[in-house]
């Protein structure tokens, strides 16, 4: 009687077309989704619907749109944003400060904000005596883990656990401020409406109280080290054709 070929060699070789097929797939259809993280820090970064907006988040859209890429913004508190940056590949991250600890960490894109930080305090406390930085070591300060006010305070000599109280975001700062467990919080002055808003406070209920020199400064739009060096150059070229006006934010 006639038999049949023994099917098990035709789908080997169907198996191993099929492999080969896709090794010669250009690798950018195969390439991972494009990922953007952030933080909320109004007026840059904001929560609207459920979306990330605000003012630098506008710019970054603009950036991606002209770049023809795609990609879903996604917010986090700052540390955690700052890690999924520095381990995921192909996923962008704003508004960072760029710092010589930082240089060799990311792909840097190029500034998509400003800001000038210095010490906020409620004005129904005392007012704090500062006139130079080291002034600031008789008070308890909330700051962010990972933020580059950390990393300049400590430069400075702060110390976690004695002047620095580390928190996962800028709200949880503030909250800690109006609980009276931290005496100042660090932040942009001229740029500090809609925070506000959302602890619900007036401009009369907080006072300005030092200016930190090293914390005026550009934010950049960055890429982790493991996306690909033409999509860095493709988004570069975006960013420099929008010619933004950095004012603060």
């Amino acid at each position: 009687m006639y038999k049949l070929p023994n099917p098990f060699p035709i789908s080997l070789a169907a198996c191993l077309l099929i492999a080969l097929a896709t090794s010669l797939m250009p690798l950018q259809s195969r390439a991972l989704p494009l990922k953007v993280v952030t933080e909320i820090s109004p007026p840059a970064q904001t929560l609207v619907d459920g979306q990330v907006s605000g003012v630098v988040t506008a710019r970054v859209r603009k950036v991606l749109t002209d770049a023809n890429q795609a990609a879903q913004i996604r917010a986090y508190p700052w540390a955690r944003a700052y890690d999924l940056a520095l381990s995921t590949p192909n996923t962008l991250i704003y508004a960072m400060a760029r710092t010589p600890q930082r240089e060799a960490l990311f792909k840097w894109i190029g500034p998509v904000g400003r800001y000038a930080l210095g010490f906020m305090q409620l004005s129904r406390s005392l007012p704090v005596k500062i006139q130079t930085l080291q002034d600031a070591k008789a008070y308890m300060i909330a700051v962010q883990r990972q933020d580059v006010a950390l990393e300049v305070l400590k430069q400075h000599g702060f110390e976690e656990g004695k002047q620095l109280l580390v928190t996962a975001d800028i709200q949880q700062s503030w909250t800690l401020l109006l609980k009276n467990k931290v005496d100042l919080v660090i932040d942009d002055p001229d740029a500090i409406d809609d925070m506000l808003q959302s602890m619900q406070l007036e401009t009369s209920d907080v006072r300005f109280a030092y200016m930190i020199p090293e914390l005026e400064q550009l934010t950049y739009l960055a890429a982790s080290l493991n996306t690909s060096d033409s999509l860095v150059d493709a988004l570069r070229q975006s960013l420099q054709k929008q010619q933004f006006q950095l004012s603060q934010p």
